[in-house]
C-alpha cells in the first residue's frame, strides 16, 4: 500500500536532518535554501511492538515489519505559489503525497541561518500554510470559471460543484485550508477530485534544541499546540539533532543513550507512528511458522480487501478468514489454546478488518 507523508517546511528549519534520522537515506543537509532540490524517498519500518511479541510466541524462520514511506520535500519560501525560489517544483511534489509532515522550527541558534531572519514558529506555519493555499485559489478560480455559467443555467451537476466550490474559496479568501471547511458528503467528493494541497491532513512536526527536548514544552511549542488545536492536529515534538545521532546506534546503543538522555522512546517513533495514523492507516497480521508479518491496511476495510493486500488471489478466490485479536492470541499463548477458549473466529466477506487482528485468509482460485 503505497501511501506516502512529505516532509515539509521553510528552508533550514531542521528537515533533511529529519528525514536522514528516519531513514539514513544521506539527503544532502546544508545551512542553506534549495540544498534539496529534488524530492528523496524513504522506506521506513513502523515500530510496532506487538510483532516482536508474535514472533517470540510462533517462533518462526523471519520476521517481516510493515513499512512506510517519507519524501522530503525541499524547504518552501514566500512567493512559491508564484513560482519564488523552486516553488512550482516544490508544490508539484506536494501534489503527489497523501499527507503532509510541517516541520517547524521551534529552537534558537545563531549558527543556523533562519530565512525571515527571527524565529517564529506561528509566522513560519502561516507563511507555508498561504502558499499553499494560493496555490489552491488558482485551482479553485480555474474551475469556478468553467461551471458557473452551467450552474446558472440551472444545471443541477454544476450548481451542486459551484456552490461547493464557493464554500472552500471563501476559506482561501480568509486564508483557511480547504480541510477547515464544513462540506456535506457531495461536496466532499466533488472537493477531492481537485486534489487540492490543503485538503491533505497535517501533522506538525516541532523540532527543538537537545536541552528543550529535556525540559518540555518551550514557548514555540505552546503556540505551535495552540495554532494546532484550532485545525484538530496532531503536534509531535522531537530534537532532530538527537534523532540523527540516534540513527547511528544499534539496538543496545540507542537504548543505552535513550536511558542516558532520559527518553522513552526515539521521536521518530512517535512521528512515524502519528503519519501512519493520519492516513487512516492500521496493522493486522499473519502468523506462521514460516514467516511473522505485519501488513498495513487502511481502517474499513473488508477482509477480502484486505486479503488482497496479501495477493489479488487472496481477494478474488476469498472463502473466509480465521481471525483471532493480538491480545486474546497472546493472553492464550499460541494459536491451538486460543481455538480452545472460543477465541478464534471465522468471518466471512462482510468483516470489517480490526487493528491488530491476526489472520489467516482462506481462498479458492
Amino acid at each position: 500500500m503505497a501511501l506516502t507523508t512529505g516532509i515539509v517546511g521553510l528552508p533550514n528549519v531542521g528537515k533533511s536532518t529529519l528525514f536522514n534520522a528516519i531513514t539514513q537515506a544521506g539527503a544532502e543537509s546544508a545551512n542553506y535554501p534549495f540544498c534539496t532540490i529534488d524530492p528523496n524517498v524513504g522506506i521506513v519500518e513502523v515500530p510496532d511492538h506487538r510483532l516482536q511479541r508474535l514472533t517470540e510466541l510462533v517462533q518462526p524462520k523471519k520476521t517481516v515489519p510493515t513499512a512506510f514511506e517519507f519524501t522530503d520535500i525541499a524547504g518552501i519560501v514566500k512567493g512559491a505559489s508564484k513560482g519564488e525560489g523552486l516553488g512550482n517544483k516544490f508544490l508539484s511534489h506536494i501534489r503527489q503525497v497523501d499527507a503532509i509532515s510541517h516541520v517547524v522550527r521551534c529552537f534558537e541558534d545563531e549558527n543556523i541561518t533562519h530565512v525571515a531572519g527571527k524565529v517564529d514558529p506561528i509566522d513560519d506555519i502561516q507563511t507555508i500554510n498561504l502558499e499553499l493555499v494560493l496555490a489552491d485559489m488558482e485551482t479553485v478560480d480555474k474551475r469556478i470559471s468553467r461551471v458557473e455559467k452551467l450552474a446558472k443555467q440551472k444545471d443541477k451537476e454544476a450548481l451542486s460543484e459551484y456552490e461547493a466550490l464557493k464554500k472552500v474559496k471563501e476559506a482561501f479568501e480568509n486564508e483557511k485550508p480547504a480541510r477547515s471547511v464544513e462540506l456535506t458528503e457531495e461536496e466532499l467528493k466533488i472537493v477531492q477530485g481537485l486534489h487540492l494541497l490543503t485538503m491533505k491532513p497535517v501533522l506538525y512536526v516541532a523540532n527543538v534544541s537537545e536541552e528543550d527536548i529535556l525540559e518540555g514544552d518551550n514557548e514555540y511549542v505552546q503556540k505551535v499546540r495552540a495554532f494546532a488545536a484550532e485545525e484538530n492536529a496532531e503536534v509531535i515534538v522531537i530534537c532532530a539533532k538527537i534523532e540523527s545521532e540516534l540513527a547511528e546506534l544499534d539496538g543496545e546503543e540507542k537504548a543505552s543513550f535513550l536511558e542516558e538522555l532520559g527518553i522513552e522512546e526515539p521521536g521518530l517513533d512517535q512521528l512515524i507512528r502519528a503519519a501512519y495514523n493520519l492516513l487512516g492507516l492500521a496493522t493486522y497480521f499473519t502468523a506462521g511458522v514460516q514467516e511473522v508479518r505485519a501488513w498495513t491496511f487502511r481502517q474499513g476495510m473488508k477482509a477480502p480487501q484486505a486479503a488482497g493486500i496479501i495477493h489479488t488471489d487472496f481477494e478474488r478466490g476469498f472463502i473466509r478468514a480465521e481471525v483471532v485479536s493480538y491480545d486474546d492470541l497472546v493472553e492464550a499463548g499460541n494459536m491451538g489454546t486460543a481455538r480452545e477458549k472460543g477465541k478464534v473466529r471465522l468471518e466471512g466477506k462482510e468483516y470489517i478488518v480490526k487493528d491488530g487482528d491476526v489472520i489467516h485468509f482462506r481462498f479458492n482460485v
